[in-house]
């Protein structure tokens, strides 16, 4: 079944707190909720972000482009388990996203932030 919307109107968690809730009007203008599990969000979650980015490069013809969000602020923390540090990157409009980092990773992370950023830089996955 497909399903277009006119308006995303909540996003909350469900009653239960085992789920999140999505409502939204379809094109009939008729109101209806998709409810998904902790898992299925978070597997959302992590999908949005390059889907949105393939569909500014399909849109557009151009696999340069990125959905980039301004960022306003982080926080640095130590996670539970001692090899890890978490960063959290924040945007203006509440939208954050927490990542683990090992240790060899984070000097990494922090030569890779002061050096100078090239045109086409390349991924360095690890």
């Amino acid at each position: 079944m497909e399903i277009d919307t006119q308006a995303l109107t909540t996003c909350e968690v469900a009653d239960d707190r085992g789920a999140i809730s999505l409502g939204f009007v379809d094109s009939t203008g008729k109101p209806a909720t998709i409810r998904l599990s902790l898992n299925q969000v978070g597997a959302l979650a992590m999908t949005l972000p390059g889907l949105i980015d393939r569909a500014l490069q399909t849109r557009f013809g151009d696999q340069s482009l990125r959905y980039a969000y301004p960022l306003e602020s982080w926080l640095v923390e130590q996670s539970s388990d001692p090899t890890q540090t978490m960063v959290t990157l924040r945007t203006v409009d509440g939208f954050s996203v927490c990542f683990s980092i090992p240790r060899r990773q984070q000097s990494e992370l922090g030569e890779a932030l002061v050096a100078q950023p090239t045109r086409n830089a390349t991924l360095r996955p690890h």
